[in-house]
């Protein structure tokens, strides 16, 4: 299967850049010059994956990015945003406004091709594990939900972005078990490029936020020094 990428880049030499160095991947690609029209690219048919620039005119890549995470058609949507910004805090902004990735310019497009390829390879599901239950939490690889099932009451799905689902995913299969920043990368994202150990603390918040609401964000426990882990006994209450 071709894989649809969509570029939401407003300088013509970047996105030109791109789409040549994609569609010489095998990919198929389109490129949109602002968020309005990207919108209407896609309300007949989603990407696969959006590449999306931060500082677009009329409304920004942040922006936008938050609006596609807030609408259900849109919400598991793999975003690689774009930035000049280099601070780890505009980093962190990108990651927070619902990217599962970012590239910052200038960029190799060599990097660009195999950040794309791996966030794509992050958006199948691992069936190689049974369903899983740890405390409330149960998550059915094959039909990709996840849900919290508290005795006496009806079970409620919990949304999850691709990564959060592969976090906890890899959590739940090895519960109990403290894992390192490292080690997280290299389950969840692959070492075949490089990502910073803060972005596993921004998707952990995002995963803790997103089970808040069942009241199960305690079971994700931080063991400070060492790195996060999933336990069936939580301390907190």
């Amino acid at each position: 299967m071709t894989h649809r990428i969509l570029v939401v880049e407003d300088e013509p030499s970047i996105a030109e850049l791109i789409f040549i160095n994609l569609t010489h991947a095998g990919f198929e690609v389109e490129k949109a010059l602002q968020t309005d029209v990207a919108q209407n690219m896609m309300r007949d048919q989603l990407p696969n994956l959006l590449i999306l620039d931060w500082m677009l005119p009329g409304k920004s890549g942040v922006q936008f990015a938050k609006e596609l995470r807030a609408n259900e058609r849109t919400r598991f949507l793999p975003i690689l945003m774009l930035t000049a910004k280099s601070d780890e805090l505009d980093k962190v902004l990108g990651l927070d406004s619902g990217a599962d990735d970012y590239v910052t310019k200038p960029f190799s497009p060599k990097e660009l091709v195999a950040r794309v390829k791996a966030l794509l390879r992050r958006q199948t599901p691992v069936e190689e594990n049974g369903p899983l239950a740890v405390g409330p939490l149960q998550l059915d690889p094959i039909s990709h939900r996840v849900l919290a099932a508290w005795p006496n009451g009806e079970p409620k799905p919990i949304p999850l972005g691709p990564t959060e689902y592969r976090i906890l995913q890899f959590f739940m299969a090895n519960p109990e078990r403290v894992h390192s920043r490292a080690n997280l990368l290299d389950k969840i994202w692959g070492n075949e490029v490089y990502i910073e150990e803060r972005t596993v603390d921004v998707h952990i918040k995002r995963l803790r936020a997103a089970l808040a609401p069942m009241g199960c964000d305690r079971y994700i426990e931080t063991v400070r020094g060492s790195g996060y882990r999933i336990t069936k006994t939580p301390t907190q209450t």
